[in-house]
């Protein structure tokens, strides 16, 4: 892929956001375990962590899409990069199946969820996580049909990976993982429709009798919603680069590789910024906790305007000031005076 200086302005501005975004979003997850202790929030800690870790990897990318880089990467580095940059991508995608995963147990298993989903078995899968997506993001340095023949000197997925390592990914990873969000996302929608409907039966009942309950609905719908974004979100990011990737490999005379690199793979990469604004908009919980913290940096901001105002010192504090000497100026000149 040739140097292009506003794609490489493009790849900045984009991993600078995701760092950002998602390193805020780590730290208020944090202080929301410190005060709850819930280990669903290490799952969502986890996704902030595999986002923040893309960012980092694909600005290292950013001096290769100058016009004349001073150094151009070699191979071997090349491809570290870009195993790196793959095994955050599927960090992050495991970890909302993961999230998806949470969510659907605790409808399902709503009386044996903190049985099932404790402390060492969440740790065990984010482990477990962790190593599987190493392992997939580093399978091309291993694999040599999955390697580039060639190279051209300018960093790029394509230019060290081929695309038939794209085709493995989506019939091992993406198809399995789609197919696993729809079946939770159905399951869970079916599971609330049961709830609501033993509700409203409850309600009624209740209503005959004088009696009263306060549904529960409400929680189930926003768990279905929230898995259901991020479905969303996942298919429409990464699905136009996984199906033009299968495309080149088909159609070798197909020189899909500008529109693979320039357009879609950045729409992939892009996911890891959506992810952590779904969750500082669409959970409560997170929301709060940022709003909290806006509050916190509005305060310490506010403080500190106070205290360099009053070391300064104000406009009516200095003209307060320069009354006394006016005066002893004035009545030393009318000593003299006299």
């Amino acid at each position: 892929m040739e140097s292009s200086l506003p794609f490489g302005a493009i790849l900045a501005v984009l991993a600078s956001l995701i760092i950002a975004v998602n390193v805020l979003v780590a730290v208020a997850v944090l202080l929301l375990i410190h005060k709850n202790d819930g280990v669903g929030l290490c799952f969502t800690l986890n996704l902030a962590v595999a986002d923040t870790l893309l960012g980092v990897a694909i600005s290292g990318l950013v001096t290769d899409q100058l016009p004349s880089p001073a150094r151009p990467t070699q191979k071997t580095l090349c491809s570290l990069r870009m195993a790196f940059v793959t095994s955050s991508a599927t960090a992050s995608v495991l970890t909302v199946m993961l999230i998806a995963f949470d969510r659907y147990l605790a409808i399902k298993q709503p009386l044996r969820y903190f049985q099932i989903m404790n402390g060492f078995v969440a740790g065990a899968c984010i482990a477990g996580l962790w190593l599987m997506s190493y392992l997939i993001g580093f399978l091309p340095l291993g694999v040599p049909i999955f390697q580039q023949t060639t190279y051209h000197g300018t960093c790029s997925f394509f230019a060290v990976f081929h695309p038939r390592f794209v085709l493995t990914l989506f019939c091992v990873g993406f198809f399995p993982a789609l197919l696993l969000f729809v079946f939770f996302y159905c399951d869970m929608l079916k599971i609330a429709s049961m709830h609501s409907q033993q509700i409203r039966k409850m309600e009624q009942a209740g209503a005959m009798t004088g009696a009263y309950r306060s549904p529960r609905t409400p929680g189930d719908f926003k768990a279905v919603r929230t898995v259901a974004v991020l479905i969303g979100s996942f298919t429409l990011s990464w699905t136009p680069f996984l199906i033009t990737g299968i495309v080149q490999v088909a159609c070798q005379k197909c020189y899909l590789y500008l529109v693979l690199e320039r357009y879609l793979w950045l729409l992939g990469v892009g996911n890891s910024l959506l992810n952590p604004l779904i969750y500082a908009y669409w959970q409560k919980e997170v929301r709060q906790q940022l709003y909290q913290m806006a509050l916190g940096v509005k305060r310490g901001l506010t403080s500190c305007l106070r205290l360099l105002s009053a070391r300064d010192g104000g406009p009516e504090e200095r003209r307060e000031n320069s009354y006394p000497i006016a005066i002893i100026s004035h009545s030393h000149h009318s000593h003299l005076d006299s």
